[in-house]
């Protein structure tokens, strides 16, 4: 028999053993979850409960497997039969017994997402639709916001409008395009993702008898990071436990950060109303930080209204306090971690051990610049490196036209993005292109194309006559060369053919920032191509230990002694966005107590009271720090000079106010 009371602490103890009925365990970060929800498991087993009466629901398969395999552990014996694995993946098992009765074939086959978004192009082919060019939304948007709506419950159309920015007459022809794609789907006996919990969801409402037998089946439901749940996944979980009541969610309302997927964070906040006699228990103990930063922590999420009220205790020894640091410019904030880092590895700490968090990726450009000028190698997690994404690729290609019309790869990277210029036109075009003397007879040398791509040439032209324009009546043209190139034609192409638009729009918004101060292009283009890792080359496989840079959302789960967190500025974090949002605004806070808590040992909050020598002008952004830092007690935190920061002139550091 396992020793329950001396292998966990007094709240998991009580969990394991008294989680009979709706129970809602509040499991804070760092607490140990998942070793609650393994004893919770072992401890149904050992009672006499089979396993095939168990259902334990994840959000990935290696969740699950590991969970397996530490139950099989502690009991001592391989385990058959019990129902464990993702919500897509029970679905799939349910639906293969199960589907006849919904129309389809049990031998149906699961579209993943290349064939989902064929399908949806074949739909938007019988209805008409232009899907070659970029006045209409390509097949993956349509996809995007048809498996938005769904997850969220809601009308293709609302989201099409709301959530995707797209006019009336898109939304309507969304609308025509899910229901055509539906159909299509039926017609050839396949489900994508989003089907499998859909009608995994319509057999439990739609057939009592199928409900009862699973409801029966099912004696203990145990859901993990319930926080992340969608509105389907939360119903499928309230039909299922409809018989023996014996469902225990574990998650934290603190760390529901995934509201772009679809996540709802009131299926956690109301879960006591769904089940009226539901238990609360609450896991608090925390054993990864030091009692400064648990400290800070709560008084981060405290100031959030709609919350569970938890206070995390550190099961660790004290140790250094959060540090705020207020920088004059990203150049000095890059300058001061750097600085930092050198400290920690000299005094034997390892790059593995330290993580640079932030709230979207376009917040470390300078930073990943400074990194690679000192030499220190890193990884992005969360995305790929600044200056190796496509958007960027795109448009930094004008500038490398302007510097040298005759770069082929430039030109390709430029006239892909434009409508009816297709494999077959683009050689064509170059060999027109390489002929010429200069860019100027590159547009007046007529070229003869297909009827189609004229007006998207023409386009072309109009942008680089404006470019040419401004190459000659401005010294410093560069940021507003930039702007033009995105206004006049990038903007709409990222709409319509990209599902995260907006933050590769605020990518490019940064880019322009980033450029501002560059008075020469040669200097710029040199900078960036010198760039080991503007050329894709990664130093990641040639060190043993890399630094991490991460957003806070690819970060959640995982943890590290030194964590920095950067860009803490209005309308960088918070988003600017979320301001007039208290909704978004929460979540915003959410995911600053997040970043938080992935720090063991040392804690670094830094804000630049200026993004950059343009973020005025181009973006419109205040300069103060982010109000997630004017909220804290100043208790809880100290200031740059308690570890050794330095300014390169101390009289500066007087300036930066933080009221």
């Amino acid at each position: 028999m396992i020793d329950y009371k001396n292998l966990l602490n007094a709240e998991q103890y009580e969990i394991v053993t008294k989680g009979d009925g709706p129970c809602l365990v509040l499991a804070g970060a760092g607490s140990g979850k998942t070793r609650t929800l393994v004893f919770r498991v072992a401890y149904l087993i050992e009672k006499g409960i089979a396993p095939e009466n168990i259902l334990l629901a994840t959000f990935t398969n290696k969740a699950a497997k590991q969970m397996m395999e530490r139950v099989e552990k502690l009991l001592g014996y391989k385990l058959q039969g019990l129902w464990g694995g993702t919500f897509h993946h029970i679905a799939n098992l349910i639906l293969r017994r199960q589907s006849e009765k919904l129309g389809y074939k049990n031998n149906f086959n699961i579209l993943d997402e290349d064939d989902s978004t064929s399908l949806i192009k074949k739909a938007m082919d019988n209805l008409g639709l232009n899907t070659k060019g970029q006045n209409f939304p390509k097949p993956n948007i349509i996809r995007g916001l048809i498996s938005f709506s769904r997850n969220t419950n809601q009308d293709v159309r609302e989201i099409a409008e709301c959530n995707y920015g797209l006019p009336d007459f898109v939304a309507k022809k969304a609308e025509e395009i899910a229901g055509a794609y539906e159909t299509k789907k039926k017609t050839a006996n396949v489900m994508d993702f989003d089907d499998l919990l859909v009608n995994w969801l319509k057999l439990l409402e739609k057939f009592p008898e199928i409900r009862e037998r699973y409801s029966r089946q099912f004696q203990h439901i145990l859901v993990d990071e319930y926080q992340d749940t969608n509105y389907i996944q939360a119903e499928i979980i309230k039909q299922l436990a409809d018989v023996h009541k014996n469902i225990l969610v574990v998650g934290d309302d603190s760390q529901s950060i995934y509201s772009f997927r679809a996540a709802d964070v009131k299926n956690i906040l109301n879960f006591p109303k769904l089940f009226s006699a539901a238990k609360i228990f609450k896991i608090e103990t925390n054993y990864r930080s030091t009692p400064q930063i648990l400290d800070l922590a709560n008084e981060i999420i405290k100031h959030n209204r709609y919350k569970y009220p938890k206070n995390l205790q550190a099961k660790r020894r004290d140790g250094f306090m959060p540090m705020v640091v207020p920088c004059r410019d990203n150049q000095q904030q890059a300058a001061l971690i750097i600085e930092r880092i050198k400290e920690l590895k000299n005094g034997g700490a390892a790059l593995g051990q330290m993580a640079i968090l932030f709230r979207a990726a376009f917040h470390s450009v300078e930073l990943q610049m400074e990194l690679n000028r000192a030499g220190i190698p890193y990884v992005v997690r969360g995305g790929m490196r600044y200056f190796e994404q496509a958007h960027i690729k795109d448009v930094l290609a004008y500038l490398k036209i302007l510097a040298n019309f005759q770069d082929e790869s430039a030109w390709i990277r430029v006239l892909k993005t434009f409508d009816n210029i297709g494999p077959g036109t683009i050689p064509k075009i170059w060999q027109n292109i390489k002929n010429q003397r200069t860019l100027i007879d590159v547009f007046k040398v007529e070229t003869r194309l297909p009827a189609k791509a004229i007006a998207s040439w023409e386009k072309l032209r109009n942008i680089f006559e404006r470019l040419l324009d401004l190459n000659q009546s401005k010294s410093s043209f560069i940021a507003e060369a930039l702007d033009c190139v995105i206004s006049r034609h990038y903007s709409e192409f990222l709409r319509n053919n990209f599902e995260n638009y907006r933050d590769r729009q605020e990518d490019l918004d940064e880019l322009i920032d980033f450029v501002y101060s560059y008075e020469s292009l040669d200097k710029l283009l040199a900078d960036l191509m010198l760039d080991e890792n503007f050329a894709g080359e990664s130093n990641e496989k040639e060190a043993r230990e890399v630094l991490v840079l991460s957003t806070i959302h690819q970060a959640k789960g995982l943890e590290w002694s030194t964590v920095f967190v950067i860009g803490l500025r209005d309308g960088q974090f918070p988003h600017y966005k979320s301001l007039e949002n208290a909704v978004e605004l929460e979540e915003e806070r959410r995911l600053f107590y997040v970043a938080a808590t992935r720090a063991q040992n040392e804690l670094v909050l830094l804000y630049p009271a200026k993004a950059g020598a343009g973020a005025n002008f181009w973006a419109n952004q205040s300069t103060g720090p982010s109000m997630f830092l004017k909220e804290l007690d100043r208790k809880k935190y100290v200031t740059l000079r308690k570890f050794g920061f330095r300014w390169n002139n101390a009289e500066e550091e007087d300036e930066i106010q933080y009221e």
